[in-house]
């Protein structure tokens, strides 16, 4: 049986990033900041949509339904909250400016992945102007 010979490791790993610890949960008055402008958005393109914010507990903060918006959005738009927030990445997870730390999530369905996207970056972009 021939000798196996086995390439040596790389030299450096690759730099990898820890992902944003969580941090303390989104207080109500951010989280109604949050939705506003999230459903500004939405109704600003005329687009039918279900928008959950989630603490970073993961437990449910806001549950909001437009008018006309699908019922199986309400479930995902609540499930694609949960699942940015679970594994600390967007879908869209909310990362305190200043501790970078994830203080909540906020799932929108309704349209395509891109105007939902659209409408959850909204909502997170009006983070920064919200009350702790």
């Amino acid at each position: 049986m021939p000798d196996r010979t086995l390439s040596s490791p790389p030299t450096s790993p690759a730099a990898v990033s820890l992902p944003p610890r969580y941090g303390s949960p989104i207080s109500l008055a951010a989280a109604k900041v949050v939705l506003e402008a999230a459903e500004s958005e939405a109704l600003r393109n005329r687009w039918p949509m279900v928008i959950a914010i989630v603490d970073s507990t993961g437990h449910l903060v806001a549950l909001h339904r437009l008018e006309q918006a699908q019922y199986g959005s309400l479930h995902v738009a609540q499930v694609t909250a949960e699942t940015a927030l679970n594994f600390r990445r967007p879908t869209k997870a909310f990362e305190e400016a200043l501790a970078g730390e994830i203080i909540g999530a906020i799932g929108v369905s309704g349209m395509q992945s891109a105007q939902d996207a659209q409408v959850a970056q909204a909502g997170a972009d009006a983070l920064a102007q919200a009350p702790g």
